[in-house]
């Protein structure tokens, strides 16, 4: 989905904050907590470019008001929802993110951290939803950011250097609650899927109900053509299959 393309992004407060794309409620689109109402608030900023990138405004072009974490906390207050979603960008590039998290879990929040597994922090963090980005990830000039149309830079190596710590992806499925949450572009991509799962299984154990396939596409007509193989590779290999309910439900609408 898109995000935010413009944000008023002020000064930076004194103490913990956050530069927040966007910050609303909706329901829970991708993985196991799949349909709960949820309050997420999106960070910009990422340390990878994935060229498929649902959310341009916190990656190519990272856009995002810096917000005091108080004031955050305060904003998700306002909505009636027990789970809240950390999400981008990637959050954890964001020391603050640690104190937000500390500060909603003091508040009996549920929280669900979305990375791409390259970072390790130690928060109160409830569900790690880790998207580790495979090769099919990365941007070249044939396949440029689903954003725009500009040239990739030096993307394609930066992306390709840094898309996988195994020692960060090992530790955050140590230390939490953790869903693997691969996005699936075809059939190619699972057995680079099964070698990273292999290297992950030689420390930590992660079970196959775990393991999330999910069909990539921003839009209903783009997942039309993806889900069909996705479901059948997770019923092959025995992992879950997870939808983008909120793709389903709204499409390509931003802040949903």
């Amino acid at each position: 989905m898109p995000v935010t393309s413009h944000v008023e992004e002020g000064e930076r407060p004194e103490g913990p904050a956050l530069p927040v794309n966007e910050l609303f409620c909706s329901l829970q689109g991708e993985g196991i907590l799949n349909g709960v109402p949820s309050v997420f608030i999106r960070t910009a900023g990422c340390n990878l470019r994935c060229w498929f990138c649902d959310s341009y405004h916190t990656s190519w072009e990272p856009t995002g008001a810096w917000d005091a974490v108080d004031a955050i906390v305060e904003r998700v207050a306002e909505y009636d929802a027990e789970h809240v979603v950390l999400t981008g960008g990637e959050p954890l590039i964001h020391e603050s993110a640690v104190h937000l998290l500390d500060e909603l879990a003091a508040r009996g929040y549920h929280t669900t951290v979305e990375t791409n597994g390259t970072i390790h922090r130690e928060a109160s963090i409830d569900l790690a939803s880790v998207s580790p980005k495979l090769s099919s990830s990365t941007p070249t000039p044939e396949r440029p950011p689903a954003g725009g149309d500009e040239p990739v830079g030096d993307w394609p190596e930066r992306h390709e250097r840094d898309r996988i710590d195994i020692d960060a992806l090992r530790a955050l499925c140590r230390d939490y609650d953790t869903q693997l949450k691969f996005v699936v572009t075809g059939r190619e991509d699972m057995a680079e899927i099964e070698s990273l799962l292999a290297r992950v299984r030689e420390a930590v154990a992660v079970p196959d109900d775990r393991v999330l396939l999910m069909p990539e596409g921003t839009t209903r007509e783009r997942l039309a053509e993806t889900r069909g193989v996705v479901a059948e590779l997770a019923l092959e290999h025995g992992y879950r299959y997870t939808p983008r309910l909120h793709v389903d439900l709204w499409n390509d609408a931003p802040e949903t």
